[in-house]
């Protein structure tokens, strides 16, 4: 099914791809598009800052988890239950990701391995049939990574869990999917850009900013591309800052091209309220200083990641290598504030 739909998008759009006016593809790998288990859908009354739940309860899913189970010798395991609450829980009202909960355990280790691995498994294997359809193309795949930023800072990372993102503080949930992407030559996406620690409720323990760097640095250290996005609606200078400061973590570099610089940005979103006068003034200040305050440069050639034609997907990487990755490592260190500040009080520019 995938496969059909992907081969028909690029029948369709051959017009398109060909003239080069379509330059990545970002594939669906779950809601919304981002490579995650459904695991706080509003629709069936989730609210911030709830934990979520695991969406592992069909009878596949527990079938194949029982058969894992006795592979390593433990046919007696179970998924967590009841222990792992309900959608609008928090963590330290559970057993499994209250504070040394369940989550630590042999049984609760191998569950959340298992878990976060069919993720991956699952976005390796629809990425390769993207990778198939629109091989020749002269354009990329990308893949989007949520941001699940509260509860980052309690010891469970509960959200991050029931996401499918195995992450706490010794281990990496995003590098083994980084790794991952890199076998398809494709580009990590990431929301929650525009966040900052300070506009979060206190009692959600997120951390947007350090995440959006842990993040950003997995994806570099496996040297694959990596863009962002606004997760929220935002037309103010603050937002915007945190974009700039987040998409150049280390400033302009003004010897040659930055170390380290994301690949695009994709601005949520064109509405009504962003055409406002006021609005539109300062998002074309921002567009600028995401552009060094440079000109408009039409080659694309000349881009910092020329776009070229899709290669085959390189051999699959066993999952257990993918795993290595999960041994953390310090993020790269970012500036605290942008060099190139949109200011609110500037004048308009139009270009």
């Amino acid at each position: 099914m995938y496969h059909d739909y992907m081969k028909s998008f690029r029948e369709n759009m051959e017009d398109f791809l060909a003239a080069g006016l379509i330059k990545d593809i970002e594939v669906g790998l779950g809601p919304a598009g981002e490579m995650r288990y459904p695991s706080y859908p509003e629709a069936q009354g989730w609210a911030f800052p709830g934990i979520g739940e695991f969406q592992c309860y069909d009878k596949y899913l527990q079938e194949d988890f029982k058969e894992a189970a006795a592979e390593v010798g433990h046919p007696e395991w179970e998924m967590p239950g009841a222990d792992a609450g309900e959608y609008n829980d928090k963590p330290e009202s559970t057993n499994f990701f209250k504070t040394n909960g369940t989550y630590l355990t042999e049984e609760g280790k191998f569950f959340l391995k298992w878990y976060s691995s069919k993720l991956i498994v699952h976005a390796d294997q629809v990425l390769d049939k993207a990778n198939l359809v629109f091989l020749g193309c002269k354009v990329k795949i990308a893949a989007k990574v949520a941001g699940i930023h509260w509860w980052y800072f309690h010891p469970s990372h509960a959200a991050e869990l029931t996401s499918g993102y195995y992450n706490l503080t010794d281990r990496d949930g995003y590098r083994p999917i980084a790794r991952m992407l890199s076998r398809h030559y494709a580009i990590l996406n990431f929301t929650c850009a525009e966040m900052r620690n300070s506009e979060q409720p206190e009692e959600a323990k997120s951390g947007p900013e350090e995440l959006v760097q842990q993040v950003l640095s997995a994806g570099w250290r496996e040297g694959i591309l990596v863009a962002c996005e606004n997760a929220l609606r935002r037309y103010d200078k603050y937002a915007y800052n945190q974009i700039l400061k987040n998409a150049r973590p280390n400033g302009v570099n003004k010897c040659g091209p930055p170390e380290l610089r994301i690949f695009g940005m994709t601005f949520l979103r064109l509405s009504n309220e962003l055409l406002k006068e006021d609005n539109f003034s300062l998002f074309k200040i921002f567009v600028k200083k995401m552009h060094a305050d440079l000109n408009y440069l039409p080659n694309s050639d000349k881009y910092f990641a020329p776009i070229e034609q899709m290669e085959r997907s390189k051999a699959e990487i066993p999952i257990e290598e993918l795993l290595e990755a999960t041994k953390p490592e310090e993020p790269y260190p970012f500036d605290s504030e942008t060099d190139m500040p949109v200011d609110a009080g500037g004048s308009s520019l139009f270009f």
